[in-house]
């Protein structure tokens, strides 16, 4: 008869996908959830490398949609060598500074309603503020549903296309990811430093956020 102490053992090999151990030993969709500590290194590892592979900026989608499928394979139990990582931002740097540059126009004008608002010398400016900000918002969450959307073999416009998709069939994902954004702009703005853990941060909720359980499924949905 086991021990108690080998129960335990069984219990958290089958929590962290290394089963089966035990009789009905089902695997989990995201063993790799279940690391504690070692899913968070993970995380602020990700976010390290996203941060390098974006410093040139044009190459910030691929780094952050490279980052979103590390981790992906990562929590599914897969090989996540970052070997793999590298390919992805190499495979996505043309089609993504599209996208970088597109992102930066809107962003940039903006910014500048934002600016010109704050200085009280246009009429409406707290509506030109407010819609800026949202504006802003709604620039950030398209940008993280189609960095979460993205592999080597659609490219990005079938990304964004499905991105938008996802966004329309899940308002809630939406705000999440709306959260998301404001979470990575906050701790960048309290400390620059923290936007390299915050990107990690934000790689996984583009992953998680999609995946949780919703109210009727009785499932994750994939």
């Amino acid at each position: 008869m086991a021990t108690r102490k080998q129960r335990r053992a069984a219990a958290r090999a089958d929590t962290e996908g290394f089963g089966p151990t035990r009789a009905g030993w089902v695997p989990h969709a995201w063993p790799g959830a279940h690391g504690g500590f070692t899913l968070w290194g993970e995380v602020l590892l990700t976010g390290i490398m996203v941060t390098l592979a974006a410093l040139p900026l044009v190459t910030a989608p691929a780094a952050a949609a490279a980052g979103v499928r590390h981790l992906t394979h990562y929590l599914r139990g897969e090989a996540s060598p970052w070997a793999h990582f590298w390919a992805d931002v190499k495979t996505g740097a043309l089609g993504g500074a599209a996208v970088a540059l597109v992102t930066a126009v809107i962003a940039t004008v903006l910014v500048v309603d934002i600016e010109l608002a704050a200085t009280g010398l246009l009429p409406g400016a707290t509506a030109i503020a407010v819609i800026g900000w949202l504006g802003l918002t709604a620039l950030a969450v398209v940008f993280m549903a189609a960095v979460g959307q993205w592999d080597p073999e659609a490219g990005w416009r079938n990304a964004v296309l499905r991105g938008l998709a996802q966004l329309r069939g899940d308002l809630g994902g939406a705000a999440y990811l709306a959260s998301t954004a404001g979470f990575v702009g906050v701790a960048t703005w309290a400390l620059p430093a923290l936007l390299v853990p915050a990107l990690g941060c934000a790689a996984l909720a583009v992953v998680a956020i999609p995946a949780r359980p919703r109210k009727g499924d009785g499932e994750y949905v994939a």
